[in-house]
């Protein structure tokens, strides 16, 4: 079930809401069972089949974390090592096979001929973010970091509708709290309307400017899939257009999951953080999918070493962890690619940083110009990593960045050719600068309407506070956010017809219901 559809907006929320709070009146044990079936429910809305794999993961990894409790407070050191070694192969075995079957199977024909052959296997939805929360619950309970046992709770903290598809990976700690508390329990006004209108800014972003820059994207990775050649103009606004579809579509999903669960009172953590804005790659990662940043961090990165053993030993940890992050966002080639590439920023950033600090420059000072600068290198090479997470082959990736250097040739909109002077139009001729049709580009609307929502989408991504800057003042997240220099949002009659009409534009654009890109993760 998605966010964006008549079936969650008019019938699953409001039941699954309104049966919540009236049980939470009689029974707290009750209403949270209700929400952990619900959350069942709404996984099992895609896919009915593969409930059975999610409850089966849930019990396995209950009795797991158990069991290494029970050995912690009996001071069993060995014995709750070995069952978190189980409990985590385990996880990694069932998500190694859903997810990197097909893949190892393929490759392995290929490099070595051997002629396997393997039934496509369906990719359960959801099921990295569930299996890494999982995990992180195993490492918290053999740190000594879980308090509480309670199954239901537990389930909940699992399946809570809001994150299981698309995140944010959420800690043990973090949830289970809040679900034991009786306010949880109780309707609160503000919660309604905070939690209303993050969901209406994210519904809206989702809906209307993800979706409505998409198709000036696809065609051009279409073509270039197809084995078409794509001028410069073609292909730079077809990565562009790709980038800020991204942006808006998993911001949208983080908005909408922070303000769906803060109606039921629960405060999720954040997870996306203006990531367009970063002046290096190192502040890109702890602003894009900051709870994936941080489970590979505390749960990869700091087990390698981190930055303990020397700066060679932290680069190669970084490009490790860059690398298996990349595979964990899908099975192939060109998502290892783009973590290698991420890999390979990180270490340039750090060695820069180390290189800085040597010369005596303090690295927390930098002029508004060194601000630019940065965040416009930082967009060129997040840019360029995005092509191959979205091109279906390295050989496709190949031709879009052909493109985009301009080795395919520079052409420009005919109709605007007349805007220079002859001779100009001569001397760009003359460079390799032509004028003339776009095919690639949206015929239907034309290349000025494509720039058009690359320039508005690309305005609002780099100087328009975030939603939760606009809703800092009533803490929308787990962690606190400075507010905007403006746009702050207060429950007044002006907000409230914004938030009315995000919902009633979003409800008239969404004829055509769309997933959330990261769904296929």
């Amino acid at each position: 079930m998605l966010f964006n559809s008549y079936a969650f907006l008019f019938l699953f929320l409001p039941v699954t809401f309104f049966g919540f709070f009236q049980i939470g009146r009689y029974s707290r044990p009750l209403a949270a069972l209700w929400l952990f079936a619900s959350s069942i429910f709404f996984y099992g809305w895609w896919s009915p089949a593969y409930v059975g794999l999610l409850l089966t993961s849930i019990f396995f990894n209950y009795a797991i974390g158990t069991a290494i409790s029970r050995e912690l407070s009996r001071g069993h050191v060995r014995r709750k090592k070995w069952i978190l070694s189980l409990g985590i192969t385990a996880n990694l075995s069932l998500l190694g096979y859903y997810k990197y079957a097909n893949f190892f199977v393929e490759n392995a024909n290929t490099a070595l001929n051997l002629g396997w052959q393997i039934e496509p296997i369906i990719l359960p939805l959801g099921i990295s973010f569930f299996t890494f929360t999982q995990i992180a619950f195993l490492v918290d309970a053999y740190r000594g970091e879980v308090k509480e046992a309670n199954f239901i709770h537990y389930g909940l903290f699992v399946t809570y509708f809001p994150h299981l598809i698309a995140g944010p990976v959420l800690h043990h700690k973090e949830m289970m709290p809040q679900f034991a508390l009786p306010t949880t329990y109780r309707i609160h006004w503000e919660n309604l309307s905070v939690g209303l209108t993050i969901f209406s800014i994210g519904l809206f972003k989702k809906v209307v400017l993800a979706d409505g820059i998409a198709p000036f994207a696809n065609p051009i990775f279409t073509i270039a899939t197809n084995g078409g050649t794509l001028t410069f103009l073609e292909a730079w606004s077809g990565a562009l257009a790709y980038t800020f579809q991204l942006y808006f579509d998993f911001s949208g999903y983080s908005d909408m999951a922070i303000g769906i669960s803060r109606l039921f009172g629960v405060k999720l953590p954040l997870n996306f953080n203006s990531p367009y804005k970063a002046v290096n790659i190192i502040e890109f990662w702890r602003r894009w999918h900051i709870t994936l940043s941080r489970f590979l961090r505390d749960y990869l990165y700091f087990p390698l070493g981190g930055n303990r053993k020397g700066p060679i030993r932290r680069y190669h940890n970084l490009l490790a962890t860059m690398l298996l992050g990349g595979l964990w966002h899908g099975a192939g080639w060109t998502f290892v690619i783009w973590g290698a590439l991420h890999g390979i920023y990180l270490v340039i950033t750090h060695a820069w940083h180390q290189l800085r600090k040597a010369l005596g420059q303090d690295l927390k000072r930098s002029t508004k110009f060194g601000k630019f600068v940065g965040m416009s290198l930082t967009f060129l090479a997040i840019v360029v990593g995005w092509v191959f997470f979205r091109a279906t082959s390295f050989n496709v990736a190949l031709s879009v960045l052909s493109g985009m250097l301009g080795l395919n040739g520079v052409t420009l909109p005919g109709g605007i050719s007349s805007l220079f002077h002859w001779r100009i139009v001569q001397l760009m001729t003359n460079i390799g600068v032509g004028f003339g049709s776009l095919p690639a580009i949206n015929e239907g609307q034309g290349s000025g309407v494509t720039m058009g929502w690359i320039a508005v989408c690309w305005a609002i991504a780099w100087f328009a506070p975030n939603t939760q800057q606009i809703m800092a003042t009533f803490k929308p997240t787990l962690e606190e956010i400075a507010p905007g220099r403006w746009l702050h949002w207060q429950p007044n009659t002006l907000w409230l017809g914004t938030t009315i009409f995000c919902i009633f534009y979003a409800l008239i654009e969404m004829g055509k219901v769309s997933e959330f890109l990261y769904f296929q993760f």
